[in-house]
């Protein structure tokens, strides 16, 4: 693709801001990075698999950071050619940008592997997310927030019913909702768990090695590191359309009915404040 790169087209490199909508400037990427924050959904699927992790506190930072640094290289580097290649506007509603834009410019072969490379992509980004979504549900049934029985381990140590349970919902969803609808709601979702992530560690951090066990993994920068973070994905989530955010008050407020219908009566941490 930089053999067919058009300075031209990356001026203005940032098109100015249209008021009253979430085009061009600093809220237009503020919106672009609020939609396409599905893509660090499988980042996140990294910390999901701690606990079956070999020394986590070397590895983890390894695995997680190198990812990080490596996918968001790649996703710039990418992004540069493609808009150096053509105008950015035609690129709207395209399905394959990537390949169009390679098959545009003459380069049959290698616009045909590339989507060979990214159908096979898509499989292995759905498995990770499926097999940290697994586990998540796994750890939910096991400390008693969801059915006990979804915190079951079958005899080749898999989460099996964890696992067909978010295999079936990914099915049904992905079959009855459109992909924008879907990718901008996983990017909220997303962004909301970082914020509950961060904070959250401030009321774990204290009790470490008293009434839970020390970690294996620690977050590095406490305390300021959690706030950051915090304030940056709250500040993307806010950069949501108002369709997002609204559907993702009313998935939370879901989530809040189950935890305090079910959830809070049945976790083990109750039960054992309950038995004492």
């Amino acid at each position: 693709g930089m053999t067919a790169i058009h300075p031209q087209n990356y001026s203005p490199f940032i098109p100015p801001h249209v008021a009253g909508t979430t085009f061009g400037g600093w809220q237009g990427i503020l919106a672009g990075t609020a939609q396409i924050f599905i893509a660090y959904v499988g980042f996140d699927a990294i910390a999901a698999n701690t606990a079956e992790t070999i020394n986590p506190q070397k590895t983890m930072p390894r695995g997680l950071i190198g990812t990080l640094v490596l996918g968001t290289g790649f996703f710039i580097a990418v992004s540069l050619v493609l808009v150096g290649m053509f105008k950015y506007s035609r690129y709207a509603n395209n399905a394959e940008p990537a390949a169009w834009a390679l098959r545009q410019s003459g380069h049959y072969l290698t616009a045909n592997l590339l989507s060979i490379v990214a159908i096979v992509g898509i499989f292995s980004a759905l498995i990770a997310i499926l097999l940290a979504s697994s586990r998540l549900i796994y750890a939910f049934g096991r400390d008693g927030l969801l059915p006990r029985g979804l915190g079951h381990i079958d005899h080749k140590h898999v989460p099996n019913r964890a696992l067909w349970m978010i295999t079936f919902l990914a099915m049904i969803l992905g079959s009855v909702f459109p992909f924008t609808f879907l990718a901008t709601l996983v990017s909220a979702g997303t962004l909301v768990a970082f914020v509950f992530v961060s904070l959250g560690i401030y009321a774990l951090r204290p009790r470490e090695g008293k009434d839970l066990p020390a970690a294996q993994f620690k977050m590095p920068g406490y305390p300021v590191l959690p706030a950051i973070s915090a304030l940056f994905s709250a500040v993307i989530f806010w950069g949501l359309n108002a369709d997002a955010k609204i559907m993702m008050v009313l998935w939370f407020l879901i989530g809040l009915i189950i935890y305090f219908t079910y959830g809070i009566h049945h976790s083990i941490i109750n039960q054992e404040h309950q038995s004492k």
